[in-house]
């Protein structure tokens, strides 16, 4: 049943294949395609196998075949009973890997359009009805709706051979519902939609047997199969739409010819809708697994797999797992290599994912069935079938073909077959012949259910349409390369030529054999492709427009060109015809021989021709691409070349590295290219002159030229020849000692060359000749060259004027460096050392003095100074000021104390002092003596210390000099220098790295309070609350002293005197409103601070801050103060914020009145969370300011203080509700956990093992646990279990705690929910035994239930774990609403009342139940 149009339009364009498209064939082209070489079966299934190695299914039945029990399997019916273990099901499904490999097109889709026209045509002329089954053998049948199997030959005419049955036999058996040929093609059988089998005679055409009782009448046929190979080649199996299945034998007794039929699987175990048995080819008929005559069958449930020989015997199941009821299951054999074994593999699907099983026989005869990595494909799939054992062809609902390969998972080609108008057998599977006597679930299949409409056969599949016939079979190499190349797709092809060339191309076909025949068959193709490809570059290349579009063009196709051929080692191809063809274009030529570069560099090309190095260096050349001639230049071999042209022309182009490279190379010359540098950069060194940017570039060519020449190195890549590097080491030395150059002038220096070297880098100069030492071993031509070298450096070098300090010092340095080593050879003379010396360290040279005390310490530092006087070195230093250098000669000494005044003299190092100081007398390794030669030394140059950075000299103080500090002060002699000292050392604020305070007198506090009253008063207050170590009363007569009035109010508070600190305030406060309303600073002065916005503070903000700092201590103070004592706080402040307003009089005043209501409104607000309202508002009445107004003057502030009344009221009443739930809430909560009923494990004591009922008569106690075990309570008494408590037992499990016996009590009683030895209530029930019956009858005492401990940790948890949202949180929201909004009287602020509701700890605290007797 095909898709609707509609949704098949919304089927992807780029996958859709247009019928009208295929190429139109002749009846020939349906056989296979011609092969270069055809191959063998052998071959095809001994191809290696892709991929990882197979694991093994959790329910992989194992089957010992020679010990296998016959009479256990011979049954009349299997059931379908699950067997396997559902875990696998949940693995993650693995997506199928997709990457941009080219496969081109994989499959052929060809129409058969003689049998075609013939259907059509039996349809209309003899009534044959419409096709509704197709099977292939060595001919095609192809069954009718209306009972008729037309059978067609398979050759090139595809003539219709015979036509079975009559329309007349189809009216009464129903439409052809099942097809199958035998392996020989003599025989047919037909199903029928009615439930009829016939079997027919293909040599004649004659009816055979009609088989009417092979299974429940009122059922269609689904499938009917023959099998093959076996003992008795009469078997086939069919499957009815009841969902059962059946054995056919076939047998001819007596020329009668008889049908028996055996009940495989029961439909009422479960429905069957697919069968498909193993079927082997000729060459694998003698498999060992081909004995057992496996029969594979799908059921709605789950796959199972049968052996019928030698009885039957069920092999393994496999369950589906969850999916969806509407997908068709899918059945498919097919023999693979695997692991160099031919083994079968059987396929299956339902839905989107194909699992494999991989059946094989070890040696001992053991059968093992192997789950097989398995391929998901996101479509729901309807036809399952190999067409070669590495390639899968399987087919969606939407009617799209996917080509798979099997190994890798790759998806290879998706053609759309939605007009094809396939095929489907859902009448069938629904029974509508025979009433529809079928499952809904079967039916359900059934809607999309092609299993007779596709077919495969020797690497074939057919297809089934209404009114048609296709087949689709694999494209050999060769076709699918020409189908890209007449799509004009070069790329494409190319890179799926290539992949037949490596072996990695997926569903090759026609390729098999040795590798190098096959690389070479493919090579020639490839060859042919790269000529039509160059062809068409130059055909398509635009004629007219920008000269930009002609070399896009060539650069999107010449470096195609280029890569292949080198992938196919045919440089004489790409040089030779590719080359000759492009030189046709100039653009073409020009874009070929720039694509060269990178492969030259990359070493891909070694030696173009000798006609495309002209052309490449002419065309750089020509295009001012100078630096890409010589980076080629370096990579190629240019012995093809004319040297002294290439010579020339890397000269005048400054191409030094290829010039070297070139005499190297070419000539072995290895003197003439330094020799030609040499010539650039000695003149101007020699005149003065500084160097241009090109020749430092230059000379440093130069250096690094020489530096691999004496390390045998090639320049710039590679190595010199083995046998050339001792005579180039030789030349190049005599070179660098010769004494005069080829064309010297008569005013040359001698060793021109060591002198030129030595002025253009001296250091690196000397760095490359001491790598070149390090080589020189037992070498003694090496060693004299050595000393040569030295001599001659000495002599240019020393008491020459032309060198300055740093390159003389450089030169000592190296020798010094020679000098130290353990196996040096060198000799120089120790006053050469000396002079050097003298001339360094000479006092009246002011002139570079740091760059020549460098020079000279790295000289000491590397081992000079074994070559010295250390005496006189030390006296040299201290007149030249080279401190560093005394400090290196201290140091040696061992004299600590001398080197901290080494720092002192230095300016430059000077901040380094503590460090140093700190690291001697902190770190081990020191003696006590110099350790205390240093702390002396610090006290002494403490002044100085304090004075380089007061920080850190406290810093060290306070670790190293904690009881010197009284000394210390007292030898500062600026009372400023003090201030920074002590700030530093007690204020927590200013101490850099955080270490523990040094604990000092109160004395050091006060005296540092009072040097920053002098020094820095605005830090005082910030000192004060952050020091605890000063004394109240003489820190309060200090800042007292100096008019402190801030700080000593906020002491006064501290001490505990609200009152006076009040006043103190109070007094300031009036102060500043007095200059605020003073008239020189009235308004106008206001007016003008404000729209100047000066940044100096005014009597405004002085007035604010104020106020602000007097409300604070208000607000901090009333919380320990009574009512009375309140309000005496309060309305004095309020006083003196009202009666300045007093004063005030006029027009000029308006705005000056408006600013002081304002801070009368804070003042008010901040009161009314401490002051009764009614109060409040009695004071302002009386106040001549607002008393002698009108009421719209206060009808804010009275709208403000109700407000602020109904919000407390609201908020009480809230607060009260929320309590109350949560009361109630926990109350419930806690009353059904301890009253609910326990139910006991057992009806016996754990300890003493007996009834609990155990005596006729007397009353026993019995104990049970949430845990569920039961106790006696004399049990649990004699074991010491019970707790005694005010006026009760606190009970725990004895089983529970046992088994917990390695833990202490006091765990066991603190940690919650590690056990279950206690309950929420522990309940005891008392039996009592009354009468002669002895029905025992029981009751709850309720006793005494109480929360223990571990009881109340229980309940605690329980809480936690049911509480709803915070109460707390809802109350801070509720309140949240004020809190943006603007603070007054009418938008009052949340009070702070210091209520419970207000802290962050408060929690409901709740009582045990009370006991109520049931």
């Amino acid at each position: 049943m095909s898709e609707s149009p509609d949704s098949r339009s919304l089927v992807s364009a780029s996958s859709q294949l247009n019928l009208m498209e295929i190429d139109a064939i002749d009846d020939k082209e349906f056989d296979i395609p011609q092969v270069d070489t055809p191959p063998t079966l052998e071959s095809i299934l001994n191809e290696p196998e892709d991929e990882d190695e197979p694991f093994v299914l959790e329910d992989t039945c194992l089957l010992n075949t020679e010990n296998m029990d016959t009479h256990s399997c011979e049954t009349s019916s299997l059931a379908s009973s699950d067997s396997g273990d559902r875990t696998h099901l949940k693995r993650r499904k693995r997506p199928m890997e997709t990457n941009s490999t080219v496969h081109g097109s994989v499959l052929r889709h060809s129409i058969l359009k003689g049998i075609s026209a013939q259907i059509v045509s039996a349809a209309d002329k003899v009534d044959a009805g419409l096709p509704t089954a197709i099977t292939v053998s060595n001919v095609i049948a192809v069954g009718t709706s209306h009972g008729l199997a037309l059978v067609f030959g398979k050759d090139h005419n595809q003539a219709l051979r015979l036509c079975l049955g009559t329309t007349a036999t189809g009216a009464e058996y129903g439409a052809v519902s099942a097809l199958s040929i035998n392996h020989d093609c003599t025989r047919l059988l037909c199903g029928f939609a009615k439930g009829q089998i016939t079997m027919w005679d293909l040599a004649n055409g004659k009816l055979l047997r009609t088989i009417t009782d092979a299974h429940p009448p009122g059922t269609a046929i689904l499938h009917v199969k023959v099998l093959q190979f076996t003992d008795n080649p009469t078997l086939a199996i069919c499957n009815d739409s009841g969902g059962s299945v059946f054995e056919l034998s076939f047998r001819r007794v007596m020329g009668m010819r008889t049908c028996e039929s055996r009940c495989l699987f029961s439909g009422s175990k479960g429905e069957v809708c697919c069968v498909e048995p193993l079927h082997a080819a000729l060459e694998l008929k003698d498999h060992p697994i081909t004995q057992y005559c496996l029969l594979a069958m799908a059921s709605l449930t789950k796959i199972l797999v049968i052996g019928l020989k030698p009885s039957l015997k069920v092999w393994m199941t496999f369950p589906y797992g969850k999916t969806d009821p509407a997908s068709v299951p899918q059945l498919a054999w097919q023999f693979v290599a695997v692991q160099k074994a031919v083994n079968p593999i059987l396929a299956f699907c339902r839905g989107d994912t194909v699992h494999f099983l991989l059946v094989k026989k070890d040696e001992s005869g053991t059968i093992h069935v192997i789950k097989q990595r398995q391929l998901s494909l996101n479509s729901d799939l309807i036809s399952l079938a190999w067409i070669n054992s590495r390639t899968l062809v399987v087919m969606d609902s939407s009617e799209k073909v996917h080509v798979v390969d099997r190994p890798s998972q790759e998806e290879l080609e998706v053609l759309d077959l939605s007009e094809v108008q396939l095929v489907y057998n859902s009448s069938h599977f629904k029974s509508l012949a025979t009433g529809g006597n079928v499952s809904q679930a079967l039916a359900l299949v059934g809607e999309k259910a092609c299993y007779q409409s596709v077919c495969s056969n020797g690497g074939q599949i057919v297809y089934l349409g209404t009114k048609s016939v296709h087949i689709m079979t694999l494209r050999n190499w060769r076709e699918r390369v020409d189908h890209l190349l007449k799509q004009e797709k070069f790329l494409e092809a190319l890179s799926l030529a290539w992949s037949f060339h490596e072996g990695t191309a997926k569903a090759v076909l026609g390729l098999f054999g040795d590798p190098a025949k096959r690389k070479g068959l493919v090579a020639d193709k490839m060859v042919e492709i790269l000529f039509q490809y160059v062809d068409r570059s130059i055909k398509k290349c635009p004629e007219q427009g920008k000269i930009q579009v002609m070399e896009q063009h060539f650069q999107d196709m010449v470096p195609v060109m280029v890569d292949y051929c080198l992938l196919l080692q045919r440089t004489d191809l790409l040089f030779g015809q590719i080359y000759s063809r492009l030189l046709e274009n100039s653009v073409a030529k020009g874009v070929f021989l720039e694509s060269l570069e990178p492969y030259i560099l990359s070493e891909r090309i070694g030696c173009p021709t000798a006609p495309v190095m002209r052309d490449l260096l002419a065309y750089f050349q020509e295009n001012g691409m100078m630096e890409s001639v010589e980076n080629c230049l370096v990579h190629m071999d240019i012995t093809n070349l004319d040297i002294q042209q290439v010579v020339q022309m890397c000269w005048e182009n400054q191409l030094y590295d290829a010039m070297i490279y070139v005499f190297n190379s070419g000539m072995n010359d290895y003197i003439t290219p330094m020799e030609k540098l040499f010539q650039v950069i000695s003149v101007p060194l020699r005149e003065g002159r500084p160097l241009t940017d090109e020749q430092v570039v230059m000379g440093n060519k130069l250096l690094v030229y020489i530096s691999c020449c004496l390390a045998g190195r090639a320049y710039p890549i590679g190595d010199i020849p083995e046998d050339l590097v001792p005579l180039v080491k030789n030349q190049v030395f005599e070179f660098l000692i010769r004494l005069h150059s080829a064309e010297a002038s008569q005013d040359e220096e001698v060793y021109p060359y060591i002198h030129t070297l030595l002025h253009f880098d001296t250091r690196e100069f000397l760095n490359v000749l001491a790598l070149t030492f390090e080589d020189f071993k037992n070498d003694k031509q090496a060693l004299e060259y050595q000393q040569r070298i030295v001599d001659i450096l000495l002599k240019v070098m020393v008491d020459n004027p032309d060198f300055t300090p740093s390159q003389v010092g450089c030169l000592f340095t190296f020798l010094a460096r020679q000098l130290a080593k353990p196996d040096n050879s060198l000799f120089v003379n120790r006053k050469l050392f000396d002079q050097v010396l003298e001339y360094l360290s000479s006092p009246d040279d002011d002139s570079r003095h740091t760059e020549r005390q460098q020079v000279l310490l790295e000289l000491l530092q590397v081992g000079g100074v074994v070559q010295f006087d250390e005496t006189r070195l030390l006296s040299l230093a201290e007149k030249a000021e080279f401190y560093q250098i005394c400090e290196f000669m201290y140091e040696k000494k061992h004299l600590y104390d001398k080197i901290i005044d080494c720092y002192l003299k230095d300016p430059l190092r000077k901040e380094e002092i503590f460090n140093y100081i700190h690291n001697i007398l902190s770190m081990p390794g020191y003696s006590a003596e110099e350790k205390r030669s240093v702390w002396d030394k610090t006290l002494l140059h403490v002044q100085e210390l304090v004075t380089t950075d007061p920080a850190k000299s406290a810093e060290l103080v306070a670790v190293h000099f904690t009881n010197e500090v009284h000394q210390i002060i007292s030898n500062l002699q600026d009372d400023h220098l003090v201030f920074l000292f002590l700030q530093s050392l007690l204020d927590p604020r200013e101490i850099l790295h955080p270490q523990p305070l040094l604990r000092s007198g109160p004395d050091l506090h006060e005296q540092l309070v009072g040097l920053l009253c002098r020094f820095s008063p605005q830090q005082v207050i910030d000192f004060l609350k952050t020091s605890q170590d000063y004394r109240l009363e003489e820190t309060i007569q200090i800042v007292q002293q100096h008019q402190l009035h801030e700080a000593k109010a906020f002491l006064l508070e501290k001490k505990g005197d609200i009152q006076g600190a009040f006043q103190v305030l109070l007094q300031t406060l009036e102060a500043k409103l007095l200059g605020l309303t003073q008239p020189r600073e009235g308004v106008d002065q206001l007016r003008h601070e404000e729209e100047e916005g000066q940044e100096e503070e005014g009597p405004l903000q002085r007035v604010q801050g104020a106020l602000g700092d007097i409300i604070a201590l208000c607000v901090r103070g009333s919380h320990g103060l009574n009512q009375q004592q309140r309000e005496a706080l309060w309305f004095s402040l309020l006083e003196a914020m009202m009666s300045p307003q007093k004063l005030l009089k006029g027009s000029d005043a308006k705005q000056t009145s408006e600013v002081l209501k304002e801070f009368t409104m804070q003042v008010l607000n901040s009161m009314s969370s401490f002051i009764a309202l009614p109060a409040i508002i009695h004071r302002i009445l009386q106040d001549p300011v607002y008393g002698t107004g009108k009421l719209a003057e206060i009808q804010g502030l009275i709208l403000g203080m109700l407000d602020t009344f109904n919000y407390e009221q609201t908020l009480l009443e809230t607060t009260t509700s929320l309590l109350n739930h949560d009361l109630h809430w926990s109350l419930s909560h806690l009353r059904a956990a301890v009253s609910r009923g326990l139910h006991p494990r057992q009806d016996h004591c754990n300890i003493c093992l007996q009834q609990y009922r155990r005596r006729q008569e007397g009353e026993d106690e019995i104990i049970i646990f949430s845990c569920g075990h039961l106790y006696h309570c004399q049990c649990l008494q004699r074991k010491e279990q019970g707790v005694a408590g005010l006026g009760h037992h606190s009970w725990s499990c004895y089983k529970c705690t046992s088994s917990q016996g390695r833990r202490s009590t006091d765990q066991n009683t603190m940690e919650t929910g590690r056990g279950r030895s206690a309950s929420l209530a522990q309940t005891r029930v008392t039996s009592v035994h009354r009468g002669a019956s002895g029905v025992g009858q029981g009751r709850k005492l309720l006793c005494d239930a109480t929360l223990d401990t571990q009881q109340s940790q229980a309940w605690d948890q329980l809480r936690c774990i049911y509480r709803g949202p915070s109460r707390l949180a809802i109350l801070s929201e509720l309140s949240s609403s004020h809190g943006h909004e603007k603070a007054s009287l009418l938008n009052p602020v949340h009070p702070g009342t210091g209520s419970i509701f207000h802290s962050e700890n408060f929690q409901l605290k709740l009582s045990p139940p009370p006991l109520v007797e049931e």
